[in-house]
């Protein structure tokens, strides 16, 4: 029973840690919407460029993705630390 009155206690200062963040947390809002944005639009970029611009296009579309997984991390939207990494879904 401890245990689950700790875990309440936790997910309560989580709620009030982020009800805290107030504007800082509309910012971090606007900043990942924009990064979706910006994601969504560089993978529409992909089939219509130049081969020789897929590698640069792809590393692009994987910085994005990155940061938006980061932003909503702090958004405490993210489910899965696990699979914030390439690596972890490659098995290394």
């Amino acid at each position: 029973m401890a245990e689950i009155i700790d875990l309440a206690e936790i997910v309560a200062e989580r709620k009030r840690h982020r009800a805290d963040l107030g504007p800082r947390r509309d910012s971090l809002e606007r900043a990942v919407a924009m990064l979706e944005q910006s994601l969504a639009d560089t993978a529409q970029t992909l089939p219509i460029a130049p081969r020789e611009e897929h590698a640069e296009i792809l590393e692009r579309i994987e910085r994005l993705a990155m940061l938006v997984r980061y932003g909503m991390r702090m958004l405490g939207q993210a489910g899965d630390a696990g699979l914030d990494s390439t690596r972890n879904r490659a098995g290394h």
